[in-house]
């Protein structure tokens, strides 16, 4: 009995240490932007920004703009998938069009997107954003 209380009590402790990954990115932005006046153009349509994680034990999934994982380990990748997809749009657009600094850009048409894989001893959890990006004259 005292075996089966122990082994009990070791996967208790295994299931109980691990790691959980909220990704939601639900930020609040009281700048208001009116684009109904002639002052900005659209400099790149429909940019996409990606960042993946990947984990042993567990178990991932998405509810409409978020992508949640609560795993034993993370194998590969970060806990900060939605800023660094938003980091990989920028790099992107960086690379087609040149450098930002200085530049007054902002994103509209945000968009994201979350792709899962689940097995049944590695989960993966693979985000994207895609937005249009403007220029204000």
């Amino acid at each position: 009995m005292k075996k089966y209380l122990s082994v009990i009590a070791i996967l208790a402790l295994v299931l109980l240490e691990g790691c959980t990954n909220s990704g939601a990115f639900v930020a609040t932005n009281r700048t208001s932007v009116n684009l109904q006046e002639n002052n900005f153009t659209i400099v790149a349509a429909n940019m996409s920004g990606e960042a993946e994680s990947e984990y042993i034990l567990g178990l991932s999934y998405s509810y409409g703009m978020m992508a949640n994982t609560i795993a034993i380990a993370r194998i590969q990748g970060s806990e900060m998938l939605y800023a660094d997809a938003l980091q990989n749009l920028w790099d992107r657009y960086e690379e087609e069009h040149g450098s930002i600094e200085g530049a007054n850009l902002a994103l509209a048409n945000v968009r994201y997107d979350a792709d899962i894989i689940n097995a049944l001893v590695y989960t993966k959890v693979k985000v994207m954003v895609r937005a249009d990006i403007i220029e204000f004259d």
